[in-house]
C-alpha cells in the first residue's frame, strides 16, 4: 500500500469474491475508502476507553454497516484499532465487541 491508510489508495478494499455486487460496491468504495476509515478511526479516538460497537459507529456517523465494518476491518488490520476485551449490549440484547483505539500507536495526520 502507498501513501497513509487515510489517503485514497489503489487496492481494491475487501469484497466477497463470489459475489459480483460485492465487487462492484467494493471498487465502487474505493475514491472514499481512506475518508470514510478516518471518520471511524476518528470517531473511536474521540470515544477513548469507552470505545464503541460496530453498531454505535453506525450510529453515530450515520454509516451503513456494509461501509463501516469493512472500514474498521481495516483499521484492525492496520493495527490501529483493536479488540477492548470489552462487550456491550446491542439493541437486538446481543454483545457485541466493544472496539477502541490502541493507545501505543500514535497517527499522524
Amino acid at each position: 500500500m502507498t501513501g497513509s491508510l487515510f489517503d485514497d489508495y489503489s487496492p481494491t478494499p475487501p469484497s466477497q469474491r463470489h459475489s459480483a455486487t460485492s465487487i462492484d460496491a467494493a471498487e465502487a468504495i474505493v475514491p472514499l475508502a481512506g475518508r470514510l476509515r478516518r471518520r471511524v478511526y476518528e470517531w473511536l479516538v474521540s470515544r477513548g476507553e469507552t470505545g464503541g460497537t460496530d453498531e454505535e459507529i453506525q450510529d453515530a456517523l450515520d454509516m451503513p454497516s456494509s461501509t463501516e465494518r469493512p472500514r474498521r476491518v481495516e483499521l484492525v488490520r492496520a493495527g490501529l484499532v483493536i479488540d477492548s476485551g470489552r462487550t456491550r449490549p446491542t439493541r437486538s440484547g446481543r454483545n457485541a465487541v466493544v472496539w477502541s483505539t490502541d493507545p501505543a500507536v500514535a497517527v499522524p495526520f
